[in-house]
C-alpha cells in the first residue's frame, strides 16, 4: 500500500461516513422517505410558480397512479402540507393548473434564442414546434403528446402577450378621446388574436386524440365531479375532511377572459346573458394567480371599449372594434372544436389506448 495511504479496515471507524456506508443497514439507503418539504427558502414569485408545478406533477403522478383507474384518494401530509402552503403564497387551489402544465413548464433550448412566437413576429413566417427553440419541464406519460399540447397551448398565450402591451394604450385614447390611436391599437390586438388562431391549428400536428383522452387526459384530471374521486381528496395534514378541486384546462386560461373583459364580450346561450356561464368563468378565475386575478379585475373597473366606440358613431372605429370581437369568438368556437374532437367524440368511443 502506498505511504500515507490506509485500507477502510485500518479506519472502520470512518467508512461509515466517508463512504455512505450506515452502521445498521450497510449500503442501503437509511430511511429513504422524505421528510415534510420546507418552503422557507422559497424567495420570491418564479421559485415558488416552479415549486407549485413540481408538487403539482408529484401529486397528479401519486394520485392517478399508473393511469388505468390505480386511485389513491389521500395524499400524504410531506407533500401535501408545502403543496397548500405555497399554494396559499400563490393563490392557486393545490392541484396541477393550467398556470402550471402551460404557463410555467417550459424552457428555451438556446437560453439566447428567440422564444417561437417571437421568432414568428420577427420572421413572418409559420414556425413548427418542432423546429423552434422551446421544450417542457415535466412530462407525464403519452409520449410526445403532453409536449405537443402544452407548447401549442402556450405559443398561444405568447403570440397574444403583444395585445397585452397594447391594452394601457387603449385606455389611455379613451381618457384623451382619441379614436385614431383607438384604431390602431385594435389593428394590433386583431392581428395578434389572428395570429393565435393560426398557431392554434398547430394542435393537430402533436398531439393524436386516442393518446391525449386515454393517457395524458387522465393525469389531468381533477377531483371535482370524478366518480374515481366522488369525495374529493383528502391533504394529510391540512384538512381533516377531502376537498374538491377542477383539474387544468384552457378555461383556467387569463388570456381568453382578459380580452373578453376588454372588448365587454358577453357570453350568451339563444341571445340571453347566461348566468351559468358567468359563474363558471368567475369559479375558473380561482385557479389562476392571484396577481393574474387581479388584472382582470383592474381591467373591469377601467373604461369601457365598448360604450366609447358607440359612443363616437364612427363606422371605421367600429368596423375594427367588430374585427376585434370577431377574433374572440374564432378563438373561443375553434377552442369548442378542439374540446369535441379530443374529449366529447373519443369519450363516445370504446378505448382505443395505445401502449406508452
Amino acid at each position: 500500500m502506498a505511504p500515507g495511504k490506509s485500507s477502510p479496515v485500518e479506519t472502520s471507524w470512518k467508512i461509515f461516513e466517508e463512504y455512505h456506508i450506515d452502521e445498521d443497514v450497510g449500503f442501503a439507503l437509511p430511511n429513504p422517505l422524505l421528510t415534510t418539504f420546507s418552503i422557507d427558502g422559497l424567495q420570491g414569485h418564479k421559485l415558488q410558480r416552479l415549486a407549485h408545478l413540481v408538487l403539482g406533477y408529484i401529486t397528479m403522478a401519486y394520485v392517478w397512479g399508473e393511469g388505468d383507474g390505480d386511485v389513491r384518494k389521500v395524499l400524504p401530509s410531506n407533500i401535501a402540507v408545502p403543496y397548500c402552503k405555497v399554494s396559499e403564497k400563490l393563490g392557486l387551489p393545490p392541484i396541477l393548473v393550467y398556470a402550471d402544465c402551460v404557463l410555467a413548464n417550459w424552457k428555451k433550448k438556446d437560453p439566447s434564442g428567440y422564444v417561437n412566437s417571437d421568432y414568428n413576429r420577427n420572421e413572418r413566417s409559420a414556425h413548427h414546434l418542432n423546429q423552434g427553440n422551446m421544450d417542457i419541464l415535466f412530462s407525464f406519460p403519452g409520449g410526445d403528446c403532453g409536449k405537443g399540447f402544452f407548447l401549442v397551448s402556450l405559443v398561444v398565450e405568447t403570440a397574444a402577450a403583444s395585445a397585452i402591451k397594447v391594452i394601457p394604450i387603449i385606455f389611455n385614447a379613451i381618457q384623451r378621446e382619441d379614436p385614431d390611436t383607438l384604431r390602431k391599437a385594435l389593428l394590433d390586438i386583431a392581428s395578434c388574436l389572428h395570429k393565435a388562431l393560426e398557431i392554434f391549428h398547430q394542435i393537430h400536428e402533436y398531439v393524436d386524440p386516442n393518446l391525449f383522452f386515454n393517457v395524458l387526459r387522465i393525469y389531468l384530471s381533477g377531483w371535482k365531479g370524478n366518480p374515481l374521486l366522488s369525495e374529493g381528496l383528502l391533504y394529510e395534514g391540512v384538512w381533516d375532511t377531502p376537498k374538491k378541486f377542477a383539474g387544468g384546462s384552457a378555461a383556467q386560461s387569463s388570456i381568453f377572459q382578459c380580452f373578453d373583459i376588454l372588448l365587454g364580450i358577453q357570453h350568451t346561450v339563444g341571445g340571453v346573458p347566461s348566468d351559468s356561464a358567468a359563474k363558471f368563468l368567475q369559479e375558473m378565475r380561482t385557479y389562476m394567480p392571484s396577481a393574474h386575478q387581479n388584472f382582470l379585475r383592474s381591467l373591469e373597473s377601467g373604461p369601457s371599449v365598448r360604450k366609447f366606440v358607440l359612443s363616437k358613431g364612427d363606422a371605421t372605429l367600429q368596423k375594427i372594434y367588430n374585427e376585434c370581437v370577431q377574433a374572440m369568438v374564432s378563438l373561443r368556437n375553434y377552442h369548442l372544436q378542439i374540446v369535441a374532437k379530443y374529449i366529447v367524440i373519443p369519450a363516445s368511443q370504446p378505448s382505443k389506448r395505445k401502449p406508452t
